[in-house]
């Protein structure tokens, strides 16, 4: 049925024939016996001898001919088709496919149109007929038993080729396709505009150290700025309930100069971005957080929603412009506590949060020393701090800030904040051994704790080696103990895992020993970089390391977490049992492997000595 409506479709005279003359109906009535119009049906009757003369097998990689290609008509919105007949249709077109075209085309006009034998003969001729008297006389005897219910049927609206059902297409996919068809035209018109940005000339450079802000589109006075009492009344404890402070927040120049350098730096402008952090501008108009005058440099600080941008000046020379970037996304109320707004190699000045009701400063590697109170400004600027992580080779003194929040927002809990160099300071938690029939924290705790002062104490040395990595946390995790043996004392397992804002982590095993003395560092076992181990995704851990005892006797030394259910060591040493910690005797310096099985059903193997 699609092929008859193609053919008379493509049957129909043009528009501009058709107001000249009327196309006549195929059909007839019984009391009609005229002549039909033989040009239209002679156009007809072509088209389907030619459709039936096509080539029978089309070659796959040729696409066929457009006259070949039957097609309804095509409406926008609407989806066309037969209509469909009923059992005697289906039965009459099955009988008619045994035909051939031209005896299918001589039924229609002997018993449709009614034409005499000689009539039908002639227009199957001028069609293009090869045998156009063989056809009507296979016709005949056709339709020479039921000539009137086939007449009758074949006058029907399934037969008929100019009559067609029509429905609404799929509304939900219309839909979808309208979308892409927008998204795609959007596509090709950034495309056109990129390709023509790439292709026109640069201009020609300036000067200056930074752009005019109306090169970048952006003014001071798009500036968000949080109201000064935000943080005292929302949710979302972050570095967007910060308010502007500073002296110059109304200074437009600076403020113009700070975004203009963000969005194009000049030529003379130092820019350092952290680790996987863009320097790209920012997409709209950022939050201003600071801007004022700190060590003899004009600095603003701003925030686009993912990333601090410090900008600073020298305001005592023609010294260039530095600009810093650090991504900052997912900060919470420690994270964003505070900010670095000078660095020089005595420390830095830090801008406290609003949220933060006492600012303190103490030494990791003095836990039993109090911590100190920090002056700050009245815009929240405090006193200079030294690293944490200095750059000296020794390991005298490791300050890091101990912040209290607000009563007003939160349970004034104390957390402590170490400055390795970057923009923001990092937050240093502790999680603790598990209690004898006890669970163990689910999540880590504040490092203020004695317990956590003191694991710090031997852990803190080791935080020069994250000097400006974009650290984000530092979790020191106790995970086992044990007792040695020859009097080696009792022995704590740590798993120090540092987070950055990036994502990955890596983790760094150590060992510390109560006949090392109170204020020893703890003893590298293992590292182990991008990993999951010692996260919420990553809650077991299993380490081995050699150690030697006060005697001078050799050990092979293993532990395993809390869920470890038995150890298994092999190498110069063979060992297996049913505890979370092993000490072997060993000939000097062995080589060993550890694994473990966990309380889950699986196995894990151990992470070993780095030597």
């Amino acid at each position: 049925m699609t092929v008859a409506h193609w053919v008379v479709q493509r049957a129909l005279p043009s528009a501009r024939l058709a107001r000249a003359r009327s196309v006549p109906s195929p059909r007839r009535s019984d009391d009609d016996h005229s002549r039909p119009e033989e040009s239209y049906l002679v156009t007809v009757l072509r088209g389907v001898f030619a459709y039936d003369r096509r080539p029978a097998l089309w070659p796959a990689r040729l696409a066929p001919p457009r006259a070949l290609l039957p097609r309804l008509p095509i409406v926008l919105g609407l989806r066309l088709f037969p209509r469909p007949g009923g059992a005697e249709a289906l039965s009459l077109t099955r009988a008619l496919a045994g035909l051939s075209a031209e005896a299918r085309a001589a039924f229609v006009l002997c018993s449709v149109h009614g034409l005499p034998h000689d009539a039908a003969v002639d227009v199957l001729e001028a069609a293009g007929a090869e045998d156009a008297d063989g056809a009507v006389r296979d016709c005949r005897a056709f339709a020479a038993d039921e000539v009137g219910a086939a007449r009758t049927l074949a006058l029907s609206e399934e037969f008929d080729a100019c009559v067609l059902q029509a429905t609404p297409t799929d509304l939900l996919r219309r839909r979808h396709r309208t979308r892409l068809a927008l998204v795609a035209c959007l596509a090709g018109l950034l495309t056109g505009a990129l390709l023509l940005a790439q292709l026109a000339p640069d201009p020609a450079p300036v000067p200056t150290t930074a752009l005019p802000a109306a090169a970048s589109g952006l003014r001071a006075a798009d500036l968000t700025r949080a109201p000064a009492g935000r943080w005292d009344n929302t949710a979302r404890i972050d570095f967007t309930a910060w308010p502007p402070r500073g002296s110059r927040v109304e200074d437009e120049q600076l403020l113009s100069r700070a975004l203009s350098t963000w969005s194009r730096p000049g030529s003379g402008t130092r820019v350092v971005t952290t680790a996987a952090t863009s320097a790209a501008p920012p997409l709209s108009a950022p939050q201003l957080l600071y801007a004022g005058e700190v060590d003899a440099h004009a600095v603003v600080l701003l925030y686009d929603g993912q990333r601090l941008a410090r900008y600073q000046e020298d305001l005592r020379s023609q010294a260039p412009t530095r600009l810093d970037v650090a991504r900052v996304d997912d900060a919470d109320v420690t994270t964003a506590a505070a900010v670095s707004l000078s660095s020089k190699s005595s420390g830095a000045r830090y801008l406290i949060a609003p949220w933060v009701a006492e600012v303190q400063s103490r030494d990791l590697l003095r836990p039993d020393v109090l911590a100190t109170a920090l002056d700050t400004t009245e815009d929240g600027v405090s006193e200079p701090v030294p690293f944490t992580a200095g750059s000296e080779g020794g390991c005298d003194s490791r300050p890091v800030l101990q912040l209290r929040s607000s009563a007003r927002i939160a349970e004034r809990h104390a957390f402590l904040l170490a400055g390795l160099g970057d923009l923001s300071p990092v937050h240093l938690t502790f999680t603790p051994l598990p209690g004898h029939g006890t669970p163990p924290p689910r999540q880590p705790r504040e490092a203020t704790g004695p317990a956590a002062l003191v694991a710090w104490s031997h852990q803190a040395c080791a935080l020069s080696d994250l000097r400006d990595t974009d650290s984000r946390a530092v979790n020191a995790w106790d995970f086992a103990e044990q007792d040695l043996p020859d009097g080696g004392g009792r022995a704590v397992w740590t798993c120090m895992r540092e987070t950055s804002w990036r994502g990955p982590g890596h983790v760094a095993v150590t060992l510390r020993v109560a006949a090392d003395g109170a204020k020893a560092l703890a003893r590298p076992v293992s590292r182990v970089r991008s990993t999951a181990l010692c996260s919420r995704f990553g809650q077991h851990i299993v380490a081995g390391t050699v150690w030697r005892s006060p005697r001078g006797n050799w050990y092979a030394l293993a532990a395993g977490s809390r869920a470890v259910t038995s150890l298994t060591v092999s190498g110069d040493v063979t060992a297996k049992t049913s505890a979370r910690t092993v000490a072997v005797r060993a000939p000097k310096r062995p080589r060993f492997e550890v694994s473990a099985q966990l309380a889950t059903g699986g196995r894990m193997q151990g992470v070993m000595d780095e030597k």
